[in-house]
């Protein structure tokens, strides 16, 4: 089938970017993305109808904190960056390292606060080290252990020097979590990816994490994984964790790939929502993926458009991309001359390709 490509052309980088919070799936990954890319380009940003596609739209402190963060990445003039704003204009001055502790204050996600200021600080003028608190294993948000089990690896295979760890995990509703990051300015550019093998038959283990609920919870959905997934009864582990300062479960299962890198799934279990539907959702979507025969899940395909796009060109395998991992690549066409390729290869089976221009790191960074 003939591929499908969005071609994004820049506008001089004089001119502000004027972007639509309700663009494509109208969340957060728009001020996210856009905020990187301000700092990343040095062009000011103006947003509007931010988080128009959610419940309770506008900034809410998870978003103020990517804001703020940012803004001391870029030395930026911010105006309206306050809770449930709307509207925020942007104007960054640089690119300059950061050391620092930034707080959510709820179990907002961590990691994407980390995830918005991570290419700033690779592009930044010296070495960088943060402490986020809020949350670490939460809902619709990567974990921590996706960061280091399947995103980071891959960041680092293209050149990056980031290092995190984990003082205290933290879910939701309670936060609490803390981690410490520490990321070294880029020598060269980002090196492009290309990624095209599959999961293994063999190898694929199952935690289940509980903190402070009813330890049978892990129990009961580690059994109903087994009885739908191949995973061996030596290959699940039932983890409780004592130091977190709230409740929380998380079922996580790790797929191993030909090439070495593994896939990490994960479901955060919730009040009303029994322990087998939870592994049940987790298991049919581990399925799907091994079903396809991609590269790429659908979450992590949607993390690798921004440093393939700074790399100048890569590709991957993945299941059919999701609204948000188009809207996300419609957002960085804002700010880079950069095209993504989409070219279907079967069910459910599509390789993305990226290419572009490689930002270049400042000299001595």
């Amino acid at each position: 089938m003939k591929p499908t490509t969005d071609d994004h052309a820049r506008s001089p980088a004089t001119d502000p970017v004027r972007l639509d919070g309700s663009l494509g799936e109208g969340g957060g990954q728009v001020l996210r993305s856009a905020l990187a890319l301000s700092c990343l380009t040095g062009r000011a940003l103006e947003l509007t109808h931010i988080r128009a596609g959610r419940r309770k739209p506008g900034l809410m402190r998870q978003h103020l904190t990517c804001v703020r963060a940012a803004a001391r990445a870029s030395g930026a003039l911010v105006r309206g960056d306050e809770l449930g704003s709307e509207a925020l204009v942007f104007e960054p001055a640089g690119r300059y390292a950061v050391t620092g502790r930034f707080d959510i204050g709820t179990a907002g996600a961590t990691s994407l606060v980390l995830q918005t200021v991570l290419y700033p600080l690779l592009f930044a003028d010296g070495v960088s080290a943060l402490e986020l608190t809020g949350g670490t294993h939460v809902l619709a948000a990567p974990t921590f252990t996706f960061l280091t089990t399947s995103f980071l690896p891959l960041v680092k295979r293209m050149g990056a020097d980031v290092h995190v760890e984990i003082e205290r995990a933290g879910y939701y509703p309670a936060g609490g979590g803390h981690i410490r990051v520490a990321i070294e300015p880029l020598t060269a550019p980002l090196a492009p990816l290309d990624l095209d093998t599959t999961a293994t038959d063999k190898g694929m283990y199952a935690v289940a994490t509980t903190s402070k609920i009813d330890q049978r919870v892990g129990g009961r959905e580690l059994r109903q994984l087994a009885a739908l997934l191949p995973i061996g009864k030596n290959q699940l582990f039932d983890r409780r964790d004592r130091d977190s300062v709230g409740p929380g479960n998380v079922l996580s299962v790790d797929v191993p790939l030909e090439d070495g890198r593994v896939e990490h799934f994960t479901a955060c279990g919730r009040r009303g929502v029994p322990s087998e539907k939870v592994a049940a959702d987790l298991a049919h979507e581990v399925r799907a993926f091994r079903a396809a025969g991609v590269a790429v899940g659908e979450h992590l395909a949607d993390q690798l458009l921004l440093p393939l796009a700074l790399a100048g060109g890569g590709s991957f395998t993945t299941t059919t991309p999701s609204l948000h991992t188009r809207t996300n690549a419609e957002v960085i066409g804002h700010f880079l001359d950069v095209s993504f390729e989409y070219e279907e290869l079967g069910p459910d089976r599509v390789r993305v390709r990226v290419e572009g221009t490689p930002l270049v790191p400042m000299p001595g960074g």
